[in-house]
């Protein structure tokens, strides 16, 4: 029997698809006019070809993204700029973020279950220092038992399994005995799968994205209302 429910936070919980494409776009246009080059194109090549290389990682900093970027172009970047560009980036990521409009009812009626919940969420980044995005959403927060915040105070981002386990341990529930729900293969699936989690990967209808195609015999659902009827199954 199910004791426990975990969930990731962006993606899964709240939609931040818009945010970041328009945040992409704006830091990608400042880099590109103060690196005052003319090949638009062989310049996207370059930037989406690192931020990849650094996603693949767990990377996420901006910070350390774009700084990447001039020093592959041999160029060294102001600090004090990259700093600037980061905080607008996630304002704008802010800006454009909605909770997914089932979410409350999901986390409400798992809590009127006796389900404790945690939230496991990779660090990326804030405009206020300090907290975490799930601030801004404190009728979210309210919900959460724990909150595990990966990539911080020496716990590693996911999908090392470390995150997982702090969670786990701070509800009193073994991994066999709990979801995860999240929405990147890699990441979350993968990530809870390997620490015995029975992870539930969420593609949801609203997001426009494309998921990797793989064979995997993972439920899959489209919406949170989709996981209270899954979960006695389970």
């Amino acid at each position: 029997m199910i004791k426990a429910v975990l969930f990731d936070f962006g993606q899964t919980l709240v939609d931040s698809a818009d945010g970041f494409r328009q945040a992409e776009k704006e830091a990608q246009a400042a880099i590109f006019r103060d690196l005052a080059i003319t090949d638009r194109d062989a310049f996207m090549r370059h930037y989406r070809s690192i931020r990849a290389e650094f996603h693949q990682e767990s990377k996420l900093s901006r910070f350390e993204i774009w700084r990447a970027v001039y020093r592959s172009l041999r160029c060294e970047p102001s600090a004090e700029r990259l700093r600037h560009w980061e905080q607008a980036y996630w304002r704008t990521v802010q800006e454009h973020t909605r909770v997914f409009a089932e979410a409350p009812g999901v986390l409400g009626d798992l809590v009127a279950r006796n389900k404790p919940i945690g939230l496991v969420t990779n660090t990326q980044g804030q405009v206020d220092a300090g907290a975490h995005r799930i601030a801004a959403f404190p009728e979210l927060a309210a919900f959460f038992q724990v909150t595990v915040v990966a990539g911080e105070n020496g716990v590693p981002p996911k999908p090392d399994g470390r995150a997982f386990a702090a969670c786990l341990e701070q509800l009193g529930v073994a991994a066999a005995d709990a979801v995860y729900v999240g929405d990147d293969w890699r990441i979350d699936i993968r990530g809870a799968r390997d620490v015995g989690l029975h992870p539930v990967w969420l593609k949801h209808h609203r997001v426009m994205r494309t998921y990797p195609e793989v064979d995997t015999d993972v439920p899959v659902i489209t919406s949170l209302t989709d996981l209270i009827p899954l979960l006695d199954v389970l």
